[in-house]
């Protein structure tokens, strides 16, 4: 929580000046009602204030609940937002906050994740979505499976997203979340990354700079030739647990670092998630055993030769138990969210249904 909320926003407002002008260039918003399932920290407070203030009706969801700020929501809430939204809600009441934001008649969707149109789409029935925002790699990859019923915009893939938040800032606030939250650096530490997508390029990167001794496991042989050409040594994850000392999942997928590679770790390893889906370790498997809390976000499991510690039971780190991206960085990712509002509101309904990457005509008048 922040201590000084009112402060902290102004803070974060006149850090983020791109955003401020990517709002003020929005047409008026009125009759618009876009439902977003995003992360609820202070740096979206300016975005979505900024969005009821030109008249949109607004429905907040969160696609992670472990990030979610509760003051933030308040905030929002008395600015006319309606929410369904808290930090550590139940799955179920996650689960239901879906099914609200549908029911609650949205025109339009901004997410992170694809979670509201991966469950509209299990039904063929409701609200008439105009068009929508995609925003996370996760959400790309889930949409893969879906035949929409109306335009989707995909702003993930854009240079400007990748080159600056996937690359750099995923990794850079994660390494500085571990360092405030252990009160440990990486100097001679061995540090796995899985996944050498964008973000696990940063981390990786990012974690060298720190002192880090680096290796990378990654199944895409692309991907993983790409790493060595990078100058990285490319390991078998199961062969490099007993060696690592920190392990960190960068993938967007389910079920990576699963228990045989969890058993195969050496006393003391830490294990920590910077990639969207909460479910890339397999935390059921180590709440199987005895367990204490050292510092806040780091848990001790106690297996039967040796202790392991994980970073935000497994959730998003670096926003989990850290402020995530850095203002002014951030102020750039969610500028072009802002104008990719605009686009839906304006020209969405032009386009056929269907995934698109969204277009630079609408957003490179932000940077």
């Amino acid at each position: 929580m922040y201590e000084n909320f009112d402060a902290e926003l102004g803070w974060a407002a006149l850090h983020m000046p791109r955003t401020r002008a990517a709002v003020a260039a929005l047409p008026a918003l009125n009759g618009v009602r876009l439902a977003c399932n995003m992360h609820l920290d202070l740096k979206m407070a300016p975005l979505v204030a900024g969005l009821i203030d030109r008249g949109a009706e607004v429905f907040l969801t969160t696609c992670n609940p472990t990030t979610v700020q509760n003051d933030v929501v308040d905030f929002l809430v008395k600015k006319g937002a309606s929410a369904h939204a808290w930090r550590d809600m139940s799955d179920s009441d996650w689960s239901d906050s879906f099914d609200k934001a549908l029911a609650w008649g949205p025109t339009h969707l901004c997410e992170m994740g694809a979670d509201l149109t991966s469950r509209l789409h299990q039904s063929s029935n409701g609200p008439a979505i105009i068009a929508g925002l995609e925003a996370t790699g996760s959400g790309i990859s889930r949409l893969g499976g879906v035949t929409p019923r109306y335009p989707i915009f995909n702003w993930d893939d854009l240079p400007v997203k990748e080159g600056l938040h996937n690359r750099h800032m995923v990794g850079l606030t994660a390494w500085h979340t571990f360092f405030q939250t252990t009160h440990l650096t990486l100097h001679e530490k061995t540090v796995v990354v899985i996944g050498y997508g964008l973000v696990g390029q940063g981390v990786a990167a990012a974690a060298k700079a720190y002192g880090g001794q680096v290796q990378i496991a990654e199944l895409d042989p692309a991907r993983a030739l790409q790493a060595k050409y990078d100058g990285w040594p490319v390991v078998d994850l199961l062969e490099a647990m007993p060696q690592a000392d920190v392990i960190a999942t960068a993938t967007g997928a389910k079920g990576v670092l699963a228990a045989k590679h969890l058993q195969a770790l050496k006393d003391g390893a830490f294990i920590l998630n910077v990639g969207h889906v909460a479910q890339e370790i397999d935390v059921p498997f180590l709440k199987q055993h005895p367990h204490s809390q050292p510092m806040p976000y780091v848990d001790a499991y106690r297996l039967p030769d040796k202790t392991l510690y994980l970073l935000a039971d497994g959730s998003m780190f670096n926003l989990t138990a850290g402020y995530g991206d850095s203002l002014n960085a951030f102020d750039v990712t969610l500028a072009v969210m802002a104008a990719g509002i605009g686009h839906i509101v304006d020209a969405g309904k032009d386009w056929q249904p269907g995934l698109y990457l969204l277009p630079q005509s609408a957003w490179k008048a932000v940077l």
